[in-house]
């Protein structure tokens, strides 16, 4: 889990915006793009989940690389 320090600005007396330094931005916009990233794979996962494979031995075989 990663560390942030908010500084939040308020516009009429309600929370209006967050300011961030730019390391812990950075920080969190790298969190953001594994989620992603891990969402996408877990997706992929699911749609192939009953997909015919092949093992790797049978892979090798298969194209001569025994």
């Amino acid at each position: 889990m990663i560390s942030i320090h908010p500084n939040i600005l308020e516009k009429e007396g309600k929370k209006e915006f967050v300011v961030l330094s730019y390391e812990e931005f950075f920080k969190v916009q790298e969190e953001l793009e594994d989620y992603e990233s891990l969402k996408s794979l877990r997706r992929a996962k699911a749609e192939e989940g009953n997909a015919m494979t092949t093992s790797f031995h049978d892979a090798k075989r298969m194209f001569g690389i025994e």
